[in-house]
């Protein structure tokens, strides 16, 4: 079939260098457009793209896009921008996957509530479906706007469905302790993330007022059917990349790890990029990947489970790949491995 044009909105930033080199060897994308306040050429941007992309980054206009053919566009802008530009895209036909949190939150007073502005989009955020293929998979063939899940939850949402969907564990008292690499913060400059600030410091941030936290309630109360309840606590680590996510559950009956392995092996056949592991992972086992690695322990009766992932490629831009594979119905594998 015919390559599927893309766009890449704010390619300025991390994640849209990442999309770009995973694109860049996609056998069914073409990326035509890129767009950015920085009016430069994108290898001027991003100096490991010399030779391989000849595109100019260009403000955002939709009729612009729609002129060069664009099918999909991935959306790389902050939050409270996608949803300025992703409806007119829509109108024109263009389907998007959108990595900010704009339209990941269902109910727009949780997302009120937490990202502490109004929803303007209400409309196409009752159409958005949450970009999680293992878990939503069904949900995101076919779909004209996909909200991609953020970094961390990933780590808690994947690490806890098997247990919740089989109401193994208590939901009002799972606590998840996540360690960010500083690239998580994105490409602007912060003093937090200053390297004198943040090297050889480890720091906990946003306790207990972290948006993740109800993205983390939302997907658990859809596998478990009931409310969930989540203490998130992030913390910076000095290091480019990586999320490695420590969780901690009640079980409601006694469990063994023997069987834990089990149950997680046979939740995630078929998913190719959900590695079950007799082992605790590293930030390094998955750096580079859009693999996510989960070990289950059993430690004096309580659940623990170890997650880690690249917060680039599996915490952003691969998935938003595995999603569009999904979407056109690709092997959810292509580019990725």
């Amino acid at each position: 079939m015919d390559k599927v044009k893309i766009a890449i909105l704010g390619a300025s930033g991390y994640t849209g260098v990442e999309l770009i080199k995973i694109l860049l060897r996609h056998p069914h994308a073409e990326i035509v457009a890129a767009t950015s306040r920085q009016d430069e050429h994108i290898a001027d941007l991003h100096p490991s793209l010399l030779g391989r992309l000849d595109l100019r980054c260009e403000p955002f206009d939709a009729d612009k896009l729609k002129a060069k053919g664009v099918q999909l566009a991935f959306g790389c802008l902050p939050h409270g921008n996608s949803m300025e530009s992703i409806p007119p895209l829509l109108e024109r036909g263009i389907r998007v996957v959108d990595l900010s949190a704009d339209y990941r939150l269902r109910d727009v007073k949780v997302y009120q509530e937490w990202y502490k502005e109004s929803h303007t989009d209400t409309a196409n955020l009752a159409h958005a479906v949450y970009g999680l293929p293992e878990v939503y998979g069904d949900a995101i063939n076919g779909a004209k706007l996909i909200a991609n899940p953020g970094c961390y939850p990933q780590t808690a949402i994947l690490g806890l469905a098997p247990l919740a969907a089989k109401g193994l564990i208590e939901l009002s008292s799972i606590i998840v302790d996540s360690k960010s690499g500083v690239s998580g913060a994105g490409r602007t400059p912060k003093l937090a993330t200053h390297f004198p600030e943040c090297n050889e410091s480890v720091s906990a941030y946003s306790v207990g007022t972290h948006r993740h936290t109800p993205e983390i309630e939302q997907a658990l109360a859809d596998i478990a059917g009931k409310p969930v309840s989540v203490i998130f606590t992030p913390h910076l680590m000095p290091m480019d990349r990586g999320i490695l996510s420590t969780i901690y559950a009640t079980p409601t009956r006694t469990v063994t790890e023997a069987e834990l392995g089990d149950l997680y092996r046979e939740y995630y056949v078929g998913k190719p990029f959900v590695r079950i592991r007799k082992t605790p992972p590293a930030t390094k086992d998955t750096l580079g990947t859009n693999f996510l690695d989960v070990c289950v322990k059993v430690v004096r009766g309580k659940v623990v489970v170890i997650a880690a992932e690249d917060n680039l490629i599996r915490g952003a831009s691969g998935v938003a790949v595995q999603n569009f594979n999904r979407m056109y119905g690709f092997d959810e594998r292509t580019g990725l491995m």
